[in-house]
């Protein structure tokens, strides 16, 4: 049965006395390090000088330092860099500073599923991971509200990971929402498998897919692109809050019905075999693999892709009609 943490299983004052370093001051950073502050936890940030977060953590009172400095003066150093660099950070900067007790934190467990960070058997590692980004993160703890989160422990040296992670998690906002816990093996495999198959890979292939049946039709490419990208959100933002039943229900009986009699012919078995695939890439770290190296190498396929797809007919024609949006500025 899942286990999900709440506010009373909390106790801040585990965190009372303890310094937090914040490794990068990115969305994610940002917002996790400015309610640790209003939760009255001492917080201290690293960013590099000289780049935008630095000069955000600046405006909002902060004096960032370097990652070193901050390890070797956190007692809990939570690391929110990207993954591809989080192990280098780890090895140059917070392992030399790492002391016995010491709490090792992230919000996603890449590094450490994938043997990028094998962290010192004398410390506490655990993960409270908010499922949304720092911005939402910061709104919700501003209208005294929260943000979900999920909780693992990796390791468990001082016999206290768990209610250090928990109390990070009140001090962020996350248990009034709840803690929902989970392992570092469950988390990133389940993160990287949606983001590549739905959130991500799956939804930006099933667009294009549609526009481009549409324009080589001979429909309009801003017809195509209304019906195939713009209205997408508001489907989203419905089945966000009212769930997929409660979607159908929000829109047409002709919606519905095509939806229930058309849907699996476009997501066929087919679909979710190649699904199957790409979890068993995931699961085997063959994909881990693939983006070390790929990062290693100077991100050849990753321009590649990302230049092609930059002038893609939808990129053009959905920039000429979001500038006819107000609302989206």
């Amino acid at each position: 049965m899942t286990k999900i943490y709440y506010e009373q299983d909390a106790d801040l004052k585990v965190l009372k006395g303890k310094k937090v370093a914040i490794i990068g001051y990115g969305i994610q950073g940002r917002g996790q390090t400015l309610n640790l502050r209003d939760s009255g936890i001492e917080v201290i940030v690293s960013e590099l000088k000289g780049t935008t977060n630095y000069q955000n953590a600046l405006d909002d009172g902060f004096k960032p330092v370097s990652a070193a400095e901050a390890a070797k003066a956190g007692d809990v150093i939570q690391i929110l860099t990207q993954d591809h660099i989080q192990a280098n950070v780890f090895r140059q900067s917070i392992l030399p500073n790492l002391e016995e007790g010491n709490g090792l934190m992230f919000s996603h467990g890449f590094s450490i599923r994938f043997g990028q960070i094998i962290p010192p058997g004398n410390i506490d590692v655990f993960m409270i991971a908010p499922k949304g980004p720092g911005s939402l993160v910061r709104q919700m703890y501003l209208e005294k509200r929260g943000v979900p989160c999920l909780v693992a422990i990796y390791q468990n040296y001082t016999g206290k990971a768990l209610s250090l992670a928990l109390a990070y998690a009140a001090a962020i906002g996350g248990a009034k929402a709840g803690v929902v816990e989970t392992t570092f093996k469950e988390e990133t495999e389940t993160d990287l498998f949606g983001e590549q198959t739905v959130l991500c890979g799956g939804v930006t292939a099933l667009i294009k897919a549609g526009f481009e049946t549409l324009v080589e039709a001979g429909y309009q490419p801003e017809i195509a692109y209304f019906e195939t990208c713009h209205e997408l959100k508001l489907i989203i933002d419905i089945i966000n809050e009212k769930g997929i039943q409660g979607m159908r229900k929000g829109v047409s009986d002709t919606a519905e019905y095509g939806d229930l009699t058309r849907g699996s012919r476009i997501i066929t078995a087919d679909v979710k075999k190649e699904m199957k695939k790409i979890l068993a890439e995931v699961q085997s770290g063959e994909f881990a693999k693939e983006w070390i190296l790929e990062n290693n190498a100077g991100r050849p396929v990753f321009n590649s892709l990302s230049r092609k797809d930059s002038v893609h007919p939808i990129e053009v024609v959905g920039k000429k009609l979001r500038a006819m949006m107000p609302w989206l500025k």
